[in-house]
C-alpha cells in the first residue's frame, strides 16, 4: 500500500474524474479547501507504487488537536466520502494497513464516510464476486466494513432526481409545505440572485451568523467560504432571496458532474413565513438541470431532527442511511451529555456575534 499527496499526485484527479463512485468530497478544491482552511495534511492510501496510474484510493486528511486528539478522517466537513476502489477483494488490504498505520502514528482512530454501507454497488464490482447472488453480495460487504471498523454515527441523507421535467419535478413537491410557499414568496415579490461574488458572499455570511446563533452555534470561519470560493471558481454558487433589497435567506451549492450538492443553508427567522427557503430551492432546481445536473444531493440529517428531515422528504426527496465508520482505540462515537450540550448551546446563542465567530475560527479545525 502507498500514500500519496493528491495536491500534487495527477494520478488522483484522473481516477476521481474517471470513477463512477467519486463526489464532490473526493476533488481536489475540496481537498485544497480543507487544507487552506485548517491546516489539514491531506493523503490518498492506494495499492499502485508511484510508476502505475490509479485505480483505486481513499482520500484522508490527518486531523491534529489538543482538544480532540490526532486522528485520520475521510473526510472532514464531508457529508459522505465513499472509498474509492475497483474491486471488493482489495478491501481487506486497505484495513490492514490503517490498522497498523493507526497504531503506529499514535491516532485515536480512523475514520469512513461511504455514502453506502457497501463497496459492492458498482457493476464492475459485482462482476468481481463470481456469481454471488444479492443476499451473498450483502453478506460480504457487512463482512467487508465490518473487518475492524465499528458503526460510529448514523444519519439520513436525502438525494432528488432532477431528470424529470420541471413540471412533474414541482408536482412533487409537497402542496402545503412547499408549492403553496412558493406561490406565496412569489406574491411577496421576492427577489432572486444568484452568484458568487464577495458581496454575494457577505450576504450569505451574515444570515450563516444569525442562523447559527438560533442554532446555538459558532459560524465556520468566512475564511472557509472565501476558499470555498477561490478553490470551486463556477461550480459554486450563492443563492440569495431578498425582500425590499434586504437579504433574508441563502443557500450554497456546488455543482460536480452531473449532481448538485446543497451544502449550506442560512435565513432569517424573521421572514420564514414568506416563503424563501422553498423558492431558493425550486430556483436552485432550474438553475441545476439548466448546466446539466441530473440529481440533487442535499446533504445528511441527524436522525434526531425530523423537521429537516421532513423538508427534505416534502421536496420530494428520496432517503437511505448514512453511517460513519472507526477503526482504533475510539471507535464506539460517545456523544457530549445532553447537560454540556444545552450549556453549550445556551452559551453560543446569547454569545456576540463577533465573538462567535472568532470562536468558529478557533474551533472548526478541531471538530473536523
Amino acid at each position: 500500500m502507498y500514500w500519496i499527496d493528491p495536491l500534487r499526485d495527477a494520478r488522483w484527479s484522473r481516477l476521481v474524474a474517471r470513477h463512477p463512485d467519486a463526489s464532490v468530497f473526493h476533488t481536489v478544491p475540496w481537498l485544497e479547501t480543507l487544507h487552506r482552511s485548517y491546516g489539514y495534511r491531506t493523503v490518498v492510501l492506494t495499492s499502485r507504487p508511484p510508476e502505475q496510474e490509479l485505480v483505486d484510493g481513499i482520500p484522508f486528511c490527518e486531523v491534529t488537536s489538543w482538544i480532540n486528539g490526532c486522528r485520520l478522517v475521510s473526510l472532514p466537513f464531508s457529508d459522505h466520502c465513499q472509498p474509492l476502489l475497483e474491486c471488493c477483494e482489495g478491501w481487506s488490504g486497505f484495513t490492514a494497513c490503517l490498522r497498523a498505520q493507526c497504531d503506529r502514528w499514535g491516532w485515536k482512530y480512523v475514520e469512513i464516510r461511504p455514502a453506502r454501507h457497501t463497496i459492492l454497488d458498482n457493476a464492475a464490482t459485482r462482476r468481481a464476486i463470481n456469481g454471488k447472488g444479492p443476499r451473498e453480495e450483502k453478506q460480504a460487504s457487512d463482512d467487508g466494513f465490518a473487518s475492524g471498523f465499528t458503526n460510529c454515527q448514523s444519519y439520513k441523507l436525502h438525494e432528488i432526481d432532477l431528470r424529470s421535467d420541471l413540471a412533474t419535478l414541482f408536482n412533487n413537491f409537497h402542496e402545503s409545505c412547499v408549492r403553496r410557499k412558493i406561490r406565496r414568496a412569489e406574491r411577496e415579490g421576492l427577489d432572486y440572485d444568484a452568484g458568487r461574488s464577495e458581496s454575494n458572499l457577505a450576504d450569505f455570511y451574515s444570515l450563516l451568523v444569525l442562523t447559527r446563533r438560533r442554532q446555538g452555534l459558532p459560524p465556520q470561519p468566512m475564511t472557509w467560504f472565501r476558499n470555498l470560493k477561490e478553490c470551486f471558481g463556477e461550480s459554486l454558487t450563492i443563492h440569495t432571496a431578498s425582500k425590499n433589497g434586504r437579504p433574508i435567506a441563502a443557500i450554497l451549492t456546488l455543482l460536480y458532474r452531473a449532481t448538485l450538492v446543497y451544502k449550506y443553508g442560512c435565513s432569517d427567522a424573521a421572514f420564514h413565513n414568506v416563503g424563501a427557503m422553498p423558492m431558493l430551492f425550486w430556483k436552485a432546481f432550474q438553475t441545476g438541470k439548466h448546466h446539466g445536473a441530473q440529481e440533487f444531493d442535499l446533504g445528511r440529517s441527524d436522525v434526531d431532527n425530523p423537521g429537516l428531515i421532513a423538508f427534505k422528504r416534502h421536496l420530494g426527496a428520496s432517503c437511505s442511511e448514512l453511517t460513519y465508520f472507526r477503526l482504533g482505540r475510539n471507535r464506539v462515537h460517545v456523544s457530549t451529555t445532553d447537560v454540556s450540550q444545552r450549556i453549550a448551546n445556551t452559551i453560543f446563542t446569547r454569545m456576540p456575534g463577533r465573538l462567535a465567530q472568532i470562536a468558529g475560527s478557533v474551533l472548526y479545525r478541531h471538530m473536523g
